[in-house]
Order: C-alpha cells, then sequence, then structure tokens
C-alpha cells in the first residue's frame, strides 16, 4: 500500500481532535472583558495542546515522506498514535478546566509521553521496513530530541504532585524543543535525492 491514504487518515483524525478541543472552548456569557479571566487556564491549555497536535502532525508528515511502502504493522503502530492523539482533549479540557491541578497535569504529562512512546515505535516500524541504511535511519540516529523528552516528561509527571508550575513549565519546555522545525529528515531526503 502507498503512504498517501495513511497520511490522509492521519491528517484527518488529527484536524478533528483539533477541532473537538476548540468546540471545548465554552463562549462565556456576558460582554464584559472581566468575564475572560476564568477561561484564561482552559485557554492556555488549548494553546499549548494545540501546538503540541501542530508539532506531531509536522513530523509525523516529514517522517511519512521517507516511507515507500506501508505495512501492516506500521499501520497499527499508526492508529497506536492516534489513540493517543485522541486523549489530548480529553487531558486538555480536565487540566484547563481545573486549573492545573496535579491529577489533571500529570495525567495530561502520562498522554503526552504516551504519544511519544508511540511515535518511537512507529519511527522504529519505518525504519525496520525500509533497512538499516534507510533514510530515515540516517535522519534520527542519536535522537537526542527525543530521549530528552521522555526525560522531561517523566520528570513533569512526578512534579506536577508538587510543584505543578515546575511541571506545567517542563511541559512548555519540551513544546519549545520540538517547536523549531526538526530539519533533520528534510536534510537526510536532500542528501538522498543528490
Amino acid at each position: 500500500m502507498g503512504k498517501n491514504r495513511l497520511e490522509a487518515f492521519s491528517d484527518g483524525v488529527i484536524a478533528i481532535i483539533i477541532t473537538i478541543m476548540v468546540l471545548e472552548l465554552k463562549v462565556p456569557h456576558g460582554e464584559g472583558i472581566e468575564i475572560l479571566v476564568p477561561l484564561i487556564p482552559v485557554f492556555l491549555s488549548y494553546v499549548l495542546s494545540f501546538v503540541y497536535l501542530g508539532i506531531y502532525w509536522n513530523n509525523h508528515h516529514h517522517m511519512l515522506h521517507t516511507v515507500q511502502t506501508v505495512t501492516g504493522p506500521m499501520l497499527w503502530a499508526n492508529l497506536h498514535l492516534l489513540f493517543w492523539l485522541s486523549l489530548i482533549p480529553f487531558a486538555t479540557g480536565w487540566m484547563g478546566e481545573n486549573h492545573f491541578a496535579s491529577a489533571p497535569s500529570a495525567l495530561y504529562g502520562a498522554v503526552l509521553m504516551m504519544a511519544a512512546i508511540a511515535y518511537v515505535i512507529l519511527q522504529q516500524l519505518i525504519i525496520a521496513s525500509q533497512g538499516p541504511n534507510s533514510i530515515l535511519q540516517k535522519a534520527v540516529r542519536g535522537d537526542w530530541k527525543g530521549k530528552l523528552s521522555a526525560v522531561l516528561y517523566a520528570a513533569a509527571i512526578l512534579l506536577a504532585f508538587w510543584w505543578k508550575w515546575i511541571s506545567l513549565g517542563l511541559y512548555v519546555v519540551v513544546a519549545l524543543l520540538w517547536l523549531i522545525p526538526d530539519r533533520r529528515i528534510e536534510n537526510a531526503l536532500r542528501s538522498a535525492e543528490t
């Protein structure tokens, strides 16, 4: 099977996830600007999650550019990733509605960590199917960002129960770490073409 169907399905699911998140932003009753103050945590959690989903969409898109043939295990691994991403609206809503309380913030981090693990599983299955000299293998070797992200997620989940603001800060740090587009795959694709 070609990668176009997998990519289109994934794009559609991520678009639906973002739509679900924005629909959770309830319009306040009232016309004064002060009515928006209680919605700040909900809005901030939405922005953080929107950025995370954008990062996953962007990196997923680049990763699939390295794929020639889609295998059955890749399909299941992609669904596994989409499952964890689909839980982001729930975790986002719970965290925002409860003003970044400990348990919701820890659950948010757990969902992010599981999505990251699912992404790595998909990445490894693509590498396995394309061979040890695959473009993706050349691009991601060393993957310091991925390893650092896992450590920061684990720390943030634990810290959510004692210092929730540090925990949330770590989620922001991981997002900022990945916000700068990862050029490794683009560079590897360019090298393979020359």
